[in-house]
């Protein structure tokens, strides 16, 4: 399990914990199935270096071979497995996952994860973007494409007309109920299930509200999105995942939370940035 706190930040959703009832997840109450309407966005599970299970995250194709994620899902972990069904579940959403998905051992695709070279856990949201390069491709009819440079600074935040709005899309929990983190709540699930929410970007030149944490940083590289119970918001499992403009465009990864029941803003990790589509795009053309 991952957990790193801004309240439960790096973890702003990559938790893994299979033996405590499966509690990871993704987009909250307020989204919607997102059905066929995504089928770049996959489920991500990090294995160690014996091949077992440790945490779970949401990430997006760019390419037959190259998934885009979160650092923090990517920096630890040895392998990868990928699925990228839209449900895993045995029928409706929230039954029991159907065997033949191999669920969470093997994968439709399996690659090798790779962090930021200047990605750090202890300041995890400076660098918060990682890749898995897939051994054999994936094809699809579709994938994420990679935004321009600067194109985060085109946004209008705060709660007026024209305010820039980011489709977030990952897998699993709608909700939390209960106390913070590891101390007992009850988590609502409906996991292994694609979700897509429209999300208003409320502050897009940095991470305001986070107090002394980032009072010396200058530039975080990071936006911020709402969450409320009406449009959806983000949560366990969703870290990784694209935040969408203009159709397929990654603009920026989920990567935190301010509390451990999901709920009012997120963090997302720009990808916008130079170092960020240096890192990406070279693994692009390593493999043209």
């Amino acid at each position: 399990m991952r957990t790193s706190f801004l309240a439960v930040a790096a973890a702003a959703a990559s938790l893994f914990a299979l033996a405590v009832a499966d509690p990871v997840g993704a987009i909250t109450r307020g989204g919607r199935l997102d059905g066929e309407d995504h089928p770049y966005v996959g489920l991500m599970v990090a294995d160690d270096a014996d091949g077992n299970p440790m945490w779970r995250c949401s990430g997006a194709l760019i390419s037959p071979t190259v998934y885009v994620t979160a650092g923090h899902c990517t920096f630890g972990a040895a392998g990868a497995e990928l699925w990228f069904t839209s449900d895993l579940h045995n029928g409706e959403p929230g039954t029991p996952t159907a065997p033949e998905y191999n669920y969470p051992f093997e994968g439709e695709a399996h690659g090798t994860p790779i962090a930021h070279p200047e990605y750090v856990d202890e300041a995890f949201f400076l660098f918060d973007l990682g890749v898995v390069i897939l051994d054999e491709p994936y094809e699809l009819d579709e994938y994420a494409t990679l935004p321009e440079l600067g194109r985060v600074d085109e946004f209008t935040s705060g709660r007026n007309k024209g305010t820039s709005t980011v489709t977030a899309v990952g897998y699993g929990l709608q909700k939390i109920v209960g106390t913070a983190q590891g101390q007992g709540q009850d988590f609502v699930l409906d996991d292994k299930t694609r979700y897509a929410a429209d999300l208003m970007v409320s502050n897009s030149k940095g991470v305001a509200g986070l107090g002394s944490i980032f009072k010396q940083i200058d530039g975080t590289g990071s936006f911020i999105v709402s969450g409320d119970a009406k449009h959806g918001g983000t949560c366990f499992g969703d870290s990784g995942g694209p935040m969408l403009a203009d159709g397929n465009v990654i603009v920026g990864v989920n990567s935190f939370g301010l509390n451990g029941n999901c709920a009012g803003i997120g963090g997302v990790y720009r990808i916008d940035q130079p170092d960020d589509l240096d890192f990406i795009n070279g693994f692009l053309l390593e493999l043209s």
